[in-house]
């Protein structure tokens, strides 16, 4: 995956989020979006201990023990708040959340997510992943079409490891957006020059298309 795809799926992710929400961002193309936001008045949560999350610290605003979950480097906005794990957890399960956004390996067409591991390869490691998509009020995946080896990674049935059933709200692809109404896939939004062709040869599961915005950037 290159670092343009990674960066547009981010990008297209960041439009869905509101002024004033907060937003938990996961490990991967999630954690791209705070670059991405431009004027977007939202309120970035990591559950290792901060609200307020700010960009990627520029040269000399390098603080060693301010970081994100996924360890990389961030900076805190006037007024963020700091709290311990518990804290931070606490307010995930009590649905203090609006958004979280997160990677996964694979999602159904019931919005069931699985994002912990590759069978036989281990677990490698859930982290908050399972409190975060079901404690927030909207769950948004963002993940490339297909895996490594071509296999699409939006599916009848998840057969990983689930982090959960029927979790996910929005997905977002390189090629796509779907989103989940009433039980079933739809998709929404096609992504650059895609066509509704590509996305059925890159989708192993049924899905309806009520297209929002045929050229969306």
């Amino acid at each position: 995956m290159t670092a343009d795809v990674r960066a547009s799926i981010a990008a297209r992710a960041a439009r869905e989020l509101r002024p004033g929400e907060v937003v938990n961002l996961g490990i991967g193309i999630p954690n791209l979006i705070p670059g991405l936001l431009g004027g977007a008045h939202v309120f970035l949560h990591t559950e290792n201990g901060l609200l307020g999350v700010g960009p990627r610290p520029k040269d000399g605003e390098l603080e060693p023990d301010l970081v994100d979950a996924a360890k990389q480097p961030v900076t805190a906005l006037a007024g963020a708040a700091y709290f311990d794990s518990a804290e931070s957890f606490a307010m995930i399960r009590g649905g203090h959340i609006d958004v979280a956004v997160l990677g996964a390996l694979q999602v159904s067409i019931a919005g069931d997510i699985a994002n912990l591991a590759l069978p036989g390869n281990g677990v490698l490691g859930v982290g908050g992943a399972m409190d975060l998509v079901v404690g927030a009020r909207r769950v948004i995946v963002t993940m490339t079409a297909t895996s490594s080896t071509g296999e699409p990674k939006i599916v009848p049935e998840c057969t990983y490891p689930l982090t959960a059933r029927g979790a996910a709200d929005v997905v977002v692809t390189e090629l796509s957006v779907f989103r989940l109404r009433e039980g079933g896939l739809v998709l929404t939004e096609l992504l650059g020059d895609a066509t509704v062709d590509q996305v059925l040869a890159a989708t192993g599961a049924r899905f309806e298309v009520d297209l929002e915005d045929r050229r969306a950037a």
